[in-house]
């Protein structure tokens, strides 16, 4: 099996969620830097300070708040973030797994079970074999919050909302989404 995405794979998830190959692309690209994986063949993660900060009720943000803070923000490099996760794992495995986005379209780690999988072991094991797993979490997530039908209506700010939370305004999540879809459909 390929790690990376095909056509086809897109078409079904067009077809899955009702919507056109396009709108699917536009949140790949917005969510992504081009690829679910690293050089090294990990999946792309962005550990998230202050969701690790919530899931451990901060009990880790006065020694540590690097790794657990009630801001977000801090998120160092891309090349740090598995530092940053192991160090959070060492605290809490499954809170750090948790704390992370992942993968082409960051689905966050405590969302496993709305993602469709089981366990987060499950969800984890997924995360790190494909593009196409990747894609149906995403699937699985917007099918479970009923935002299927934004993306069927190219409503980007419901979506956006819905997808990246109340906040997606400051990172212009809704106009990045509008001009993504233009440009590939």
């Amino acid at each position: 099996m390929s790690k990376t995405l095909t056509e086809q794979d897109y078409i079904e998830a067009a077809t899955l969620l009702k919507c056109e190959v396009a709108v699917i692309k536009a949140v790949k690209e917005v969510e992504s830097r081009g690829s679910g994986f690293q050089a090294d063949g990990r999946a792309v993660i962005l550990f998230e300070r202050h969701i690790f900060h919530r899931l451990t009720k901060g009990r880790f943000s006065a020694q540590y708040p690097d790794i657990s803070n009630p801001v977000a923000g801090g998120y160092g490099k891309y090349s740090e973030q598995y530092d940053r996760l192991a160090k959070a794992s060492m605290l809490d495995y499954d809170e750090a797994v948790k704390s992370c986005s992942w993968g082409l379209f960051q689905c966050m780690g405590f969302n496993f079970s709305v993602c469709g999988y089981a366990s987060l072991y499950d969800f984890l094991t997924a995360m790190q074999r494909s593009e196409k797993d990747h894609l149906f979490a995403f699937c699985n997530f917007v099918i479970a919050n009923g935002l299927d039908d934004e993306l069927q209506r190219k409503d980007w700010a419901g979506f956006a909302r819905g997808y990246n939370g109340k906040n997606y305004r400051i990172n212009k999540y809704d106009e990045k989404l509008q001009k993504a879809y233009d440009r590939l459909k």
